[in-house]
């Protein structure tokens, strides 16, 4: 049986009569999701030279609509929104006036409203947050999460899983891009965008179809990959999560987020703070991926150390570690101060062993 503390969502009791050992998100406390089906180096191989399936049913959702929601949103997100088409989106952000990261996530312009997809957890604050800013304007702000159960696909071979499950129906080519189709009679979205540190897929099906596209999709030759294979791929990516490497304590340039935000689109909340830094540069603090000297688990919040000049100094923290199949050690992100940042520089571990800063080693094929 699903754990109580945890969140269920349309997948899991199918994944448990499977054999799928389920554990809480990291990311997202409450929230329950495979970790592995049985297998991790296989799922993590198969998302890396094949496709690999991913459960994302648990992410949060707003519809956002009125006369005024382009205005509304435009004012406020780093990132743009009056320039999207329809079915186009990107990667966007909330920042606080001081200009560091409040929500990460996904917007998307229909015809008439706009789509915002949220990591596990956080469409709810979201909508709390873009309300405090919400005064006269003709906007409403609804939740969604109940009708949001999307699937992710990851690898090379995504694109012809696709193919081989849902026959000729269009697909996108440009990253942020929405295609909708039909599936088997009902609505089907589908994004091209990144997963796992990779390019990817995602599908969003009416949530009592998404057992049955499950299916479909292992059938048409994706492999159910769970946290474990999508930490490893994702940490060999660089590639951070909302809620372990970036929360309100960072600005986006420091968790490499450059691509969920714009420096020529005018004012949003926080825009002085991020054109400083893009200008006169100063900041503290990076996310690198770093090499560990053995394979055992290495805790969040984990310390990084240097002794060279007589005192034990900190210069950094870990906010992930995954097992790295390609490096057969442990791999981890972490913070690390200005100054101790160059490739191949050693810290020494608060838990113990040393860690080696590394450019990211998992730079896989495009779909």
């Amino acid at each position: 049986m699903i754990p109580p503390s945890m969140e269920q969502s349309a997948l899991l009791e199918q994944h448990l009569a499977r054999g799928a050992r389920l554990a809480d998100r990291l990311e997202a406390p409450g929230h329950a999701a495979p970790l592995s089906f049985g297998d991790v180096p296989a799922e993590y191989e198969a998302a890396r030279t094949r496709c690999g399936l991913l459960d994302v049913t648990d992410r949060g959702a707003l519809v956002v609509r009125g006369a005024d929601a382009s205005d509304f949103l435009h004012r406020l997100l780093a990132n743009h929104v009056k320039s999207l088409a329809p079915n186009e989106g990107n990667r966007n952000l909330l920042l606080s006036p001081k200009g560091k990261v409040l929500h990460e996530f996904e917007l998307v312009r229909r015809a008439e409203h706009f789509d915002v997809s949220a990591p596990p957890g956080r469409a709810e604050p979201l909508r709390t947050a873009l309300e405090t800013f919400h005064f006269s304007e003709d906007v409403s702000l609804e939740p969604r999460t109940a009708n949001h159960a999307p699937l992710e696909l990851s690898g090379p071979g995504a694109r012809t899983v696709l193919e081989n499950a849902l026959g000729a129906a269009p697909l996108p080519r440009r990253e942020y891009e929405w295609s909708d189709t039909t599936w088997r009679g009902r609505e089907l979205r589908i994004a091209l965008l990144p997963v796992a540190g990779a390019p990817g897929f995602r599908l969003e099906v009416a949530p009592e179809r998404v057992i049955e596209l499950w299916e479909c999709l292992v059938t048409s030759g994706a492999r159910p990959c769970g946290l474990a294979a999508r930490d490893s791929l994702r940490v060999e990516a660089g590639s951070p999560l909302y809620g372990l490497d970036i929360d309100e304590n960072v600005y986006p340039q420091e968790a490499g987020l450059e691509s969920a935000f714009a420096l020529d689109k005018g004012c949003y909340v926080g825009q002085e703070v991020v054109a400083k830094i893009d200008t006169y540069g100063g900041l503290n603090k990076r996310l690198l991926v770093l090499r560990i000297d053995h394979s055992d688990p290495v805790a969040r919040g984990t310390g990084l150390f240097d002794s060279s000049e007589g005192e034990r100094r900190e210069l950094g923290m870990i906010t992930s570690w995954a097992y790295s199949f390609l490096l057969d050690t442990g791999l981890v992100l972490a913070y690390v101060k200005r100054r101790h940042q160059e490739p191949n520089t050693v810290f020494e571990l608060a838990s113990g062993g040393r860690a080696t800063v590394v450019p990211p080693p998992g730079v896989r094929a495009t779909t």
